[in-house]
């Protein structure tokens, strides 16, 4: 009986799961965000997001960042533009933990941390997102859970602006 207990608690130990990791570990780990942690780190957001949350991310893919004008990402890096980094980062943030399937069917609007700012989510057959500037991106994968929220890759970095057409 005594090995059989053994077993079977050595069993449950092995089968339980591992700790889960929060946004910035999960980013940290995938090589496809390596611009997007550099941008964390620089504008000391990476405790932020690794803190309790709920947190949904929309994280550009580096070449998301690529695509931005030549310069715009080593300017944004450099500490007197942390202002200016950190908004934008923000505008990526929403302080609630929206799944895919939490956000409306159709054109609606939604408030990221960046308080004074909003974006148009489009639920339709998969999800976009409208910026400040008009432009989209596109949710090109959705809900990889972490232990504080969730994180939808995007292929856009979203830049805030003027409040984007919703409906």
């Amino acid at each position: 009986i005594k090995t059989a207990l053994q077993a079977a608690a050595c069993t449950l130990f092995l089968a339980a799961p591992a700790k889960a990791e929060t946004i910035v570990e999960i980013a940290a780990g995938d090589d496809r965000f390596s611009t997007l942690v550099a941008a964390v780190t620089a504008a000391g957001l990476a405790d932020t997001l690794s803190g309790p949350g709920p947190f949904t991310v929309y994280a550009p893919v580096n070449d998301a960042f690529a695509a931005l004008p030549d310069g715009t990402v080593e300017t944004l890096l450099q500490p007197e533009n942390v202002g200016d980094l950190t908004n934008i980062l923000l505008y990526h943030v929403d302080d609630r933990e929206l799944m895919a399937s939490d956000f409306a069917a159709g054109a609606n609007y939604y408030k990221p941390i960046l308080d004074s700012e909003r974006l148009c989510i489009t639920s339709h057959s998969g999800v976009t997102i409208a910026d400040g500037t008009g432009a989209t991106a596109n949710v090109i994968i959705a809900d990889i859970e972490a232990s504080n929220g969730v994180i939808h890759v995007i292929d856009k970095v979203l830049l805030p602006g003027t409040r984007p057409a919703c409906h």
